[in-house]
């Protein structure tokens, strides 16, 4: 699903935290990796964004998450992965964010662990 901002001061937010989510993604998942019974590796992709997706292979079953809406739900309020292309109003998490707008390590560092742990926790092998 395509973010869509409601106003110029969340798109801001976003930028301010897009990087380092993105930098504590790829790092949570690293760490998940080294102890992933299967097979992993990642690809490059156009769309919807360009990035990369994580593909993870155990068992003869392939699960493939971009990296992108990994960063959106850890970015945003109760953000879903879906397959849908369509845009839809979302929400910053601004917990991430301390008074003076700047990222805030600890809670961000705590919500990327969840959203990772989370996706790892519900993989069904």
């Amino acid at each position: 699903m395509k973010p869509k901002f409601r106003t110029t001061q969340d798109w801001e937010q976003a930028q301010i935290l897009m990087q380092p989510i993105l930098i504590r993604v790829v790092d949570n998942l690293r760490q998940q990796l080294d102890t992933f019974p299967g097979q992993s590796h990642y690809e490059e992709v156009e769309t919807p964004y360009p990035g990369h997706q994580l593909c993870l292979t155990h068992e003869n079953k392939v699960v493939r998450v971009n990296l992108w809406e990994l960063c959106f739900q850890v970015c945003f309020i109760q953000y879903e992965i879906t397959d849908t292309l369509e845009e839809k109003l979302v929400e910053i998490d601004t917990r991430l964010l301390d008074e003076s707008q700047e990222v805030d390590w600890e809670i961000l560092d705590d919500k990327v662990q969840q959203v990772i742990g989370n996706f790892f926790g519900n993989l069904l092998w």
